[in-house]
């Protein structure tokens, strides 16, 4: 049987929203906002988001908890949705990570973030995985809210073993955009405000998302998809091609992009090409900002096929 599995790099969190009227300006208060707790970081939000668009695939994620209440809440329910925590490190004396979101009526956040465990994450940690974790799988998901040397790692010992690499480059590094990092990348998956960052210059619509794409492979990944929200997102390979975004009524944000990279993994892992993969994914993100918080919102297979199914059968993308 040909390897299937997802192995995620990443982090977790535990994340503290408070949903207000509005975003507070610096140094303004907001009073009136209703307060949830909800589990989250982009590691374990990107794994569940697999788990929950799959159907047999089994997901791993490697990441770090500290041995405290915010840590051991995380694991259990990580296990219980059923994504495998064999790689997951627990810490003594170190705090889990904790992500602190704000978001608005249109359902625009701000986060803040305090890594914990996850920033303690190693290379090292990485190299004891057994080689079979990765002669098992099929595609490697990372973010950036891990360490850069484990990332990095990760990267390379994955494309070694022949898996398909997807980055996701948040939060925005600039360090990465070198070919001594995006030669490891198959698929890199930045937003708007992380392509800008990545290439120096605004990028804010299909016409710059192509060309901040086109600036990207040129130093390594053999492909770019610029998430746009709610404009849909832009594949960047030896053509350029736009898929549009769901039609929806924004509730939270917070997880779009984690949705996006979960789901594309899932397509990517059952053998789909990039293109169906990103329309698939780009329905899986439209659902998930239509609930609140991270994980919670995060769609099931059955949810993503049925709203495929309901779109027009135009709904395609479309070379620019």
């Amino acid at each position: 049987m040909s390897p299937t599995d997802i192995l995620v790099l990443g982090s977790i969190n535990t994340d503290l929203v408070v949903k207000g009227s509005r975003l507070p300006a610096a140094g303004e208060t907001v009073v009136g906002g209703e307060f949830y707790q909800a589990p989250g970081g982009k590691g374990a939000n990107q794994a569940v988001a697999a788990v929950r668009a799959s159907r047999q695939i089994a997901t791993r994620l490697i990441a770090a908890v500290g041995e405290d209440a915010f840590g051991r809440a995380a694991l259990q329910y990580l296990e219980q949705v059923g994504v495998h925590c064999d790689g997951v490190l627990s810490l003594p004396k170190v705090p889990s990570g904790v992500a602190l979101i704000m978001v608005d009526q249109q359902g625009q956040n701000c986060i803040s973030v305090a890594s914990g465990a996850n920033s303690r994450l190693s290379a090292d940690h990485l190299d004891r995985l057994p080689e079979q974790v990765f002669a098992n799988a099929r595609v490697l998901l990372a973010c950036l809210e891990a360490p850069l040397d484990i990332v990095h790692r990760g990267l390379q010992r994955a494309k070694a073993a022949g898996l398909i690499t997807i980055l996701d480059p948040a939060p925005a590094d600039p360090r990465v955009a070198t070919s001594e990092w995006l030669q490891y990348v198959d698929i890199l998956t930045p937003n708007e405000s992380e392509a800008s960052l990545l290439v120096g210059e605004s990028v804010r619509d299909v016409p710059t998302a192509a060309e901040a794409g086109r600036r990207l492979n040129t130093l390594g990944c053999s492909q770019t998809v610029v998430t746009l929200g709610a404009g849909g997102c832009v594949l960047v390979s030896d053509r350029v091609t736009h898929v549009p975004a769901l039609s929806v009524r924004p509730v939270d944000a917070t997880a779009a992009g984690d949705a996006f990279n979960g789901a594309l993994a899932v397509a990517l892992a059952e053998g789909r090409d990039l293109e169906t993969a990103c329309r698939w994914a780009s329905v899986a993100a439209g659902l998930s900002v239509t609930r609140p918080g991270a994980q919670p919102s995060l769609p099931t297979r059955q949810a993503i096929d049925a709203a495929i199914q309901d779109l027009d059968t135009n709904w395609v993308g479309e070379e620019v």
